[in-house]
């Protein structure tokens, strides 16, 4: 077998196993958390104000743990992928459809869409969904303000759609704004593995797009993507 057969082998061996660790981590491990939720939630009525601390801590870690899984699920989905496939995709859609998520998984956060979202469509692909979820769950787990706030908007111009996703949180200095969004970092405060903003800009472009963050007036952060329109 010559070298370029064995590369070949070498690799389909790692998708494969990139297929196993997905299919873990999409049900078994997936499974296993969302049964301890479920436990938790029916644990309200019967803990003391002394067990109401720690079993909050239990209903915020396996809600941060099951939002890893699906960040993790994502990135296994687009490693999986041999080349990247772009199609229309309806903006306002995606959009709404991943506010009303985070609306229903914070109901102690306050989260606001300004103006009317364009009804455009964008070149992306079915993983857009990951990239608004990513964004709209950073901006309230990595938020010590009460309550934590999300405001979305989004403008088109040419061929071209903003999509601006503010909070009021600590914010990000000058000298990890880029940082933040490679592989393995993590945000301010994260207790993640800081894979979650690294899915967003590699998607955002593979579509042809960008994305980067800046400061909210008068205070947090700002993410902000530019998607070419169709």
């Amino acid at each position: 077998m010559c070298d370029e057969e064995q590369k070949q082998e070498r690799l389909e061996e790692q998708r494969d196993d990139m297929r196993l660790l997905n299919q873990v981590m999409r049900h078994d491990i997936r499974n296993d958390l969302q049964l301890v939720q479920a436990y938790a939630e029916l644990l309200d009525d019967h803990v003391d104000e002394a067990g109401r601390e720690y079993l909050n801590k239990i209903k915020e870690s396996a809600e941060s743990a099951v939002g890893m899984t699906t960040t993790a699920r994502d990135l296994a989905q687009v490693l999986l992928r041999s080349e990247e496939e772009t199609e229309p995709v309806s903006l306002a859609k995606a959009l709404d459809h991943q506010v009303e998520d985070v609306v229903s998984a914070y109901p102690e956060a306050v989260v606001r869409v300004d103006g009317s979202l364009p009804e455009t469509e964008v070149t992306a692909n079915d993983m857009l969904d990951s990239v608004f979820r990513n964004l709209l769950r950073n901006a309230i787990e990595h938020n010590n303000t009460t309550p934590p706030e999300g405001t979305v908007s989004a403008t088109v111009e040419g061929e071209l759609v903003t999509v601006e996703i503010a909070d009021n949180g600590p914010g990000v200095p000058d000298s990890r704004k880029d940082e933040i969004f490679g592989k393995g970092e993590k945000g301010l405060e994260s207790g993640g593995a800081g894979v979650g903003l690294y899915l967003v800009r590699s998607l955002v472009e593979s579509y042809g797009g960008r994305a980067w963050v800046g400061d909210n007036d008068p205070e947090g952060a700002v993410f902000v993507l530019e998607l070419p329109t169709v």
